[in-house]
């Protein structure tokens, strides 16, 4: 699980213990740092912005915590990889990266495919929530990404839900959507079920 732009809060913790209660082991990777939790808007955007400007760092920090995770003894051969918003974001940088992975599961994360990069080397299967009422990934982002997939020949699925925001899954959050929460959480267990044998 790799977080949102505020790094590891009791968000992410919360949908860990979910995923526990289900069964799943997971582990939560932190691209930041140790004690980095930005709260500022200008310093959210700061540090996501330099991963994104540097995405050679972002794999690197993404595959470290693969390698721990298999340290901890987790079964890294039959895994998925998911984040939210800007850990869907990095999911997918995931995906083109290569990694060694069952399925890659971005929830409202970025979607676009940064400039010089492909999905010909990736390796599971991707499957996107999206609210089509986001304003902060249009919908643009949406159609070209499964466009790209279809042309490339991943295997995919793309669900969008009507009246959901950006960071429609965040409990408490202003944009939070209990409706598009619940189906895409229902959606991804099926997912989980299907993928991990």
């Amino acid at each position: 699980m790799v977080h949102d732009w505020d790094g590891i809060t009791d968000y992410e913790i919360k949908r860990v213990e979910m995923l526990n209660n289900l069964g799943y082991s997971v582990f939560a990777v932190d691209l930041y740092g140790k004690g980095i939790r930005p709260t500022a808007i200008e310093d959210k955007k700061s540090m996501t912005k330099s991963l994104y400007d540097n995405r050679f760092e972002m794999r690197k920090r993404l595959d470290i915590g693969l390698e721990e995770a298999k340290k901890l003894g987790a079964n890294t051969q039959n895994a998925v990889g998911m984040g939210y918003c800007f850990g869907g974001s990095s999911i997918l940088e995931m995906a083109r990266s290569g990694a060694n992975l069952k399925a890659f599961i971005p929830f409202h994360g970025n979607l676009a495919t940064p400039e010089g990069q492909d999905y010909k080397n990736t390796k599971g299967k991707i499957v996107v929530f999206h609210g089509s009422a986001d304003k902060v990934v249009p919908f643009s982002e949406f159609s070209s990404l499964a466009i790209e997939l279809e042309n490339s020949g991943i295997k995919h699925e793309m669900i969008t839900y009507g009246g959901a925001d950006h960071a429609f899954s965040v409990f408490q959050g202003t944009k939070y959507n209990e409706d598009a929460d619940k189906k895409s959480w229902k959606r991804f267990t099926e997912v989980l079920e299907e993928t991990l044998k």
